[in-house]
């Protein structure tokens, strides 16, 4: 069989543009035609093409060079800036300019609140094109590595440790310049002790710069990263490092996200509220349901979205048990009386008030211990001599009708569809755009980069759902600004 030999060399008559070499139907079209939709105003950019003066690189090819990069994978300003020399895609997408690794990075540290204000009217337009409809949202959250290392972080003691070492190894380099000094000429380089005082003054510095973030009274309560202080110690199933907690709000209708946000906090349970009203914000008006995992199962935190007349569909952590046993002396076997404020158990003895813990919580005990030590059922019920106890919370009423909503079959339904829509953020994140640790540092850094991620995500889902041209078709009719 004979073979087909390609020329590298081989001259057209007419040379192609590059136009030619991307598909009409190439995804790269899409985040093209999305990016020109932006109102760049309303970002803070003036876009001027009469401008004077020193020349900088179009807003816009700038925003699709990181928009699309992060759609692939492709987050460093120096692998940027290979595939804008080498990659036809992007150097159809940028018009074949080439911005260095300098200019790239520059530009991404520049434009952070831009980048979040992007994802947002991304959102607008695809509540326009009838891909959000708000009427469900998902909230989880996942963590995701910081740029900083797990030994940064430290206590107020342990920097004031290491000040007190950095200011004796300064003292004893100060001691050895002066002895330098008087000896005579020609004893060799002092440079790299030199360099050494540098670097020890300004870690010295930035010592001190974290001592300032602590309060008088955190002692060993309050731990700071001294690379990126608004990252926390976080555990997940890759081990324990410095990390944020990504939430992110996703809407039922077709799984596109509606908001993200990075937090410091180790656990989801204080988010729920803060994350719906987010997202409510974005949507322009309250949604119908809030659903998450037992992980948000603080009851302060539900009433607050609860009281809006939003459904909340969230499982205490009892009832997130596959397979929970059935204790016949558990708390919800106690009949509560609230016109004599007691407890009756099982067995009709009456717990009374006690007294009030933190947080509003009311302690009820048994009036006389001596009932619970005569029971036939003491040691299952309680162990302790003073009779058994139960706990109240300030909002019980609240709990009650959450369980009971969480236990009604159309919740259920709902509640089974949660999984599928928003795991599949995290998942996509993870291993398609390969994120398992953010480049950028702070958290208004660290927030750009989710806000790329999570557009990046819409931009994929918008795709499969309406393709490159359909979705091209729908940007160009819902544009933001004129071009």
């Amino acid at each position: 069989m004979a073979y087909r030999y390609g020329d590298r060399y081989q001259m057209s008559l007419i040379p192609r543009s590059i136009e030619e070499f991307v598909p009409e139907d190439h995804p790269v079209r899409a985040y093209d035609a999305f990016i020109e939709s932006l109102d760049f105003a309303e970002l803070g950019i003036e876009i001027d093409p009469d401008r004077v003066g020193n020349p900088e690189y179009d807003p816009r090819a700038m925003f699709k060079l990181l928009v699309f990069g992060y759609s692939y994978g492709i987050k460093s300003s120096r692998r940027l800036e290979r595939e804008a020399h080498d990659n036809m895609c992007f150097i159809w997408l940028t018009g074949g300019l080439r911005p260095d690794h300098k200019t790239i990075a520059e530009f991404r540290r520049r434009n952070r609140s831009a980048l979040k204000e992007i994802f947002r009217q991304s959102v607008r337009m695809c509540m326009a094109l009838k891909l959000i409809r708000g009427n469900v949202l998902f909230v989880d959250g996942t963590k995701i590595r910081a740029n900083a290392s797990r030994g940064r972080t430290r206590t107020k003691a342990q920097y004031e440790k290491l000040l007190a070492r950095m200011e004796d190894r300064i003292k004893e380099l100060l001691d050895e310049c002066d002895a330098v000094d008087r000896r005579e000429k020609g004893q060799g380089s002092w440079v790299k002790m030199d360099s050494e005082l540098a670097d020890k003054e300004k870690l010295k510095e930035r010592i001190r710069r974290a001592l300032e973030e602590f309060g008088p009274d955190d002692g060993d309560t309050k731990a700071l990263n001294m690379t990126d202080p608004d990252c926390a110690i976080m555990r997940s199933p890759q081990g324990s490092h410095a990390s944020y907690n990504v939430q992110s709000v996703v809407d039922d209708e077709n799984g596109l996200i509606v908001h993200a946000e990075p937090v410091s906090d180790t656990n989801d349970a204080r988010q729920f509220a803060r994350q719906i009203d987010a997202a409510n914000e974005a949507l322009g008006s309250p949604c119908e349901v809030a659903c998450a995992d037992a992980g948000y199962s603080d009851v302060g935190e539900l009433e607050k979205i609860d009281y809006k007349d939003i459904t909340v569909i969230v499982p205490s952590q009892r009832q997130a048990l596959h397979h929970p046993k059935e204790n016949p002396f558990d708390k919800g076997h106690f009949i509560y009386d609230p016109g004599t404020d007691t407890y009756t158990c099982p067995e009709g003895k009456t717990l009374r008030f006690s007294f009030t813990q933190r947080r509003g919580k009311r302690q009820y005990r048994m009036v006389d211990g001596n009932d619970c030590r005569r029971c036939p059922h003491f040691g299952q019920c309680t162990k302790s001599p003073r009779g058994r106890n139960i706990i109240r919370l300030r909002n019980e009423e609240v709990k009650q009708k959450l369980e009971a909503q969480y236990n009604e079959e159309s919740s259920r339904i709902i509640y089974r569809r949660r999984k599928a829509k928003v795991e599949l953020v995290f998942g996509h994140i993870k291993r398609n755009l390969k994120t398992d640790s953010f480049l950028l540092r702070g958290i208004e850094g660290v927030q750009a980069e989710t806000s790329i991620l999570a557009l990046c995500f819409n931009m994929a889902r918008a795709i499969t759902i309406l393709g490159v041209r359909g979705l091209i078709d729908a940007f160009r009719s819902t544009r933001m600004a004129p071009a």
